[in-house]
């Protein structure tokens, strides 16, 4: 096949799509994402790198099948953007080890990094909150924002966007996102749809407004910026129709929660999620980026909603250019019109929908509103000074899921103006908390006159970052951990993000509700967990007249009045137009450029990683193997390799102090140091290590059946030579994008993860480390106890998605075999576990090539 390229306006080409029909297909026949997919390959044919079989793998949409192509841009945040500048720094070294040119190690796609995820809430409730966060921040963290810059001005195609400019996902919806590039292509300026790759999960959120993207683990993302293309195999395309008419009180957070619902059950894991139907274009880009936001939850790969007047409309309204997305989508079949093919179509009456939560330990284990109480309720409720049994002690409006939603922050004012003006409060135990994903939202709701209502309630902004959603939540107030552990209580937290996993916000809460803004609010002024709503005050004003909350609950019509007053494109420009300055803090930190950077022995931070000293063992069958940890069904990334604070009793811990150090931080603040992150791998209070009856970083070293740390166990095995596996169940490494559970266990000596099911991009990362993901049945069915000595057999020929033996010894004697699923996937995998990893395979090639 030939591709031509045609002029589109003046001065800008494109790769027409209708030239396929002289090959006899369709385009209007495809699902949109998949449009986009076959325009990049066409685009970047040359018969090597993206060849005559990727071609044929996208144009028949051959499901399953291997193709590649080339991402436009790569985004990062930095708890998984350190590390991967961490090892690009290594492998420059590398490469001057071998006599070769460190800047060869360049990335040569273009790249940001936002630093998003390093603020922690110390400080809550007072005005000042936000400048002692940020000043607390930059005490933390200073060595590794000095790394960041210096990478900054070491590499090209690298952009940092300094601490206290919001989330991610949010700056990529508001800012970074054009839907369509003008870049030079072969000399020539060219038009085409941006495809963007993150090295965190929630990259999909950008979807809402028609940017085709998804999370990777960072190490593909490290591949994808030194040049290599990015391999995958042909995805099935679910079309969700969408239909019916949303209900009054029904918000954007209650339809993405019954979505998540609804395709989880379904199962789109792996799968892309296309929304079409008479209803997509009642929901905006911030309503769509809020479902797209959460396909992690749901499963899906992405969940895409293609360019039309709506994404014009947010682009126009955000401060930027829409003419030439309008005039590109529609000469290219990418605007949205007829209803395309898909694998399999699901409907969604969003007239169904009813105000819910999630939780509380799952963000697909939504409650209705009118349930909770029922679902909450004890026969005897455990009283402390302070709190009791079911009370709500955290309230947090967070993450970019929902704060880039001004539906739901101007619902919130309402709700908190309309408390105030009715003499409600907060409960007193409540610690709450506001952290949007961008400074625009401070401004709109100072526009509108609501934020007062806000900080009245004790809702002041404490941070521009992720805060609570992801671990930071800081801790509780000291007088509710006390009560809590003297009595034993049961205790709940309610924000508005988008994950909820046992332990991650805090590990002295019970559980914890994801819910809109607006009933973030409702829980803070109910102070409870048990509360039925539509029959309970939520408070009394002073004269004792009980307020329900349908007394003090805003209407679309409101909410929309106060958007349309409050919204405008200045706002976006003006709070945009010098986002890559950062403050005073960002201005002081003092840097310069080398080719190299200078490692300091001395640092707990930031370490030259062990990847390209640690010798490459040949791929071949695993023998007399160990089980490190038998686990169970949902072990999240976090599990693995957790992202909160560093404990004080934890092996982190103990090896962070013996070095002198007072402020330990959190794991995810230390992902630039190996020696730590081992320490800290399955080291989550919350764990449930079935070798042994205690949770946490704990297991047993067999034969002798000695109970002692994970870490322990796995430097003994090591020192006996004895190979490692993993027994887990269902949906292993959910989660986090966290490249680091991957590299974590790489480190603790562990070859295989034998689970029921792997979630997708975990799955990528253990194979981009080298640790082999093999599928098998429920463990449990076979009687597995976990003193067995485990052999893999059929490795040495491994190809792509081979069955092998794998036979379970006990002690007595007796074995069990069993067949496994070898998930790795593709040819270009199968070279990744040859070479002992995706970074030392990119590292050869790249002193090949030179």
């Amino acid at each position: 096949m030939k591709f031509q390229i045609s002029k589109l306006e003046e001065n800008i080409h494109y790769y027409p799509l209708s030239q396929l029909e002289q090959y006899g297909i369709n385009i209007r026949k495809y699902p949109y994402s998949i449009r986009v997919l076959i325009e990049n390959v066409i685009r970047n044919f040359d018969g090597k790198k993206i060849t005559e079989d990727d071609l044929e793998a996208i144009l028949k949409w051959q499901v399953g099948k291997e193709f590649s192509f080339f991402p436009t841009r790569v985004i990062m945040q930095d708890y998984t953007g350190v590390p991967l500048l961490v090892d690009l720094a290594a492998m420059r070294d590398e490469m001057r080890r071998k006599g070769k040119d460190p800047k060869i190690v360049n990335p040569v796609v273009p790249a940001d990094l936002i630093i998003d995820h390093s603020i922690q809430v110390d400080y809550y409730g007072t005005s000042y909150a936000l400048s002692w966060n940020m000043k607390k921040e930059f005490e933390r963290n200073e060595e590794r924002y000095k790394f960041l810059k210096w990478a900054q001005l070491s590499f090209r195609n690298l952009r940092v966007i300094p601490p206290g400019n919001g989330i991610i996902h949010q700056i990529n919806l508001e800012y970074l996102s054009k839907v369509v590039d003008v870049r030079e292509v072969k000399g020539v300026q060219t038009a085409f749809p941006e495809i963007v790759i993150g090295t965190d999960s929630h990259t999909t959120m950008a979807n809402g407004i028609s940017v085709l993207s998804w999370g990777v683990g960072g190490l593909e993302a490290e591949a994808v910026l030194l040049g290599e293309p990015y391999t995958m195999t042909v995805p099935e395309v679910i079309g969700v129709k969408l239909v019916g008419e949303i209900n009054e009180g029904v918000t954007p957070t209650d339809i993405v929660l019954y979505i998540t619902e609804v395709l989880r059950k379904k199962g789109v894991v792996g799968k892309f999620v296309e929304f079409f139907g008479p209803s997509l274009s009642k929901l905006s880009v911030p309503d769509r980026a809020t479902i797209a936001n959460m396909a992690p939850e749901y499963g899906a790969t992405v969940g895409y909603f293609p360019i039309d007047s709506q994404t014009l409309k947010y682009l126009a309204g955000t401060g930027r250019d829409y003419r030439i997305v309008e005039t590109y989508a529609k000469s290219q079949g990418l605007f949205y019109d007829e209803v395309p093919i898909y694998t399999e179509v699901v409907e969604i009456d969003l007239s169904k929908i009813e105000p819910s939560v999630a939780g509380p330990r799952n963000p697909d284990e939504r409650v209705p509103l009118r349930e909770m109480k029922k679902r909450n309720e004890k026969n005897e409720k455990k009283s402390g000074s302070i709190v009791s049994d079911n009370d709500v002690v955290l309230a947090a409006i967070t993450s970019c899921t929902n704060t880039s939603n001004p539906t739901v922050m101007i619902g919130a004012g309402l709700l908190a103006k309309k408390a105030i003006e009715r003499g409600l409060r907060v409960k007193p135990y409540v610690k709450t908390s506001t952290a949007p994903g961008s400074p625009v939202v401070v401004e709109y709701l100072k526009e509108s006159g609501l934020l007062p209502y806000l900080e009245a309630l004790g809702f002041h902004i404490v941070g521009f970052g992720c805060t609570t959603c992801i671990g930071n939540a800081g801790p509780l107030p000291k007088v509710v951990e006390e009560d809590v552990k003297k009595y034993g209580l049961e205790v709940y937290g309610v924000i508005s993000g988008n994950r909820n996993f046992e332990g991650r916000v805090n590990p002295l809460l019970k559980g914890v509700y994801l819910a809109s803004p607006i009933l973030v609010v409702a829980y803070a002024l109910a102070g409870r967990i048990d509360i039925d709503f539509d029959n309970e005050p939520i408070g009394y004003d002073p004269n004792g007249i009980p307020v329900y909350l349908k007394d003090i609950w805003p209407s679309l019509h409101e909410i929309s009045e106060y958007i349309n007053l409050s919204l405008n494109p200045e706002l976006y420009k003006k709070r945009y137009e010098k986002i890559f300055e950062g403050d005073e803090n960002w201005k002081s930190l003092k840097v310069s450029e080398s080719e190299t950077y200078s490692w300091d022995s001395s640092s707990t931070y930031i370490k030259e990683p062990p990847w390209f000293i640690l010798p490459t063992s040949k791929l071949d069958d695993i023998l007399n193997a160990r089980i490190l940890l038998l686990l169970g069904d949902k072990v999240t990334t976090d599990h693995i390799s957790p992202a909160g604070p560093i404990l004080e009793d934890s092996v982190a811990g103990k090896y962070l102090r013996q070095l002198g150090v007072k402020e330990l931080n959190t794991y995810g603040a230390r992902r630039g140091n190996h020696e730590v992150m081992i320490r800290g791998g399955f080291a989550n209070p919350k764990l449930k290590n079935l070798l042994v009856d205690r949770e946490g970083g704990y297991t047993k070293h067999f034969p002798d059946g000695k109970v002692m740390s994970v870490y322990e166990a796995s430097e003994l095995y090591k020192s006996e030579g004895v190979p490692l596996v993993i027994v887990a169940g269902k949906q292993y490494g959910s989660g986090s994008s966290r490249d680091w559970a991957a590299k974590v266990t790489a480190l603790l000596g562990i070859k295989a993860v034998l689970a029921e099911s792997f979630e997708r991009i975990h799955r990528s990362n253990l194979v981009a480390m080298g640790v082999l993901p093999i599928q098998i049945p429920d463990w449990r069915s076979l009687g597995i106890k976990g003193d067995e000595v485990v052999n893999i057999y059929g490795l040495k020929d491994l190809t792509p998605k081979k069955k092998v033996k794998i036979e379970f010894r006990s002690s007595s004697g007796e074995v069990k075999v069993v067949e496994g699923l070898v998930r790795v996937d593709t040819n270009v995998e199968l070279e990744y576990v040859r070479e002992g990893g995706v970074l030392k395979y990119v590292m050869n090639k790249l002193l090949y090539e030179s």
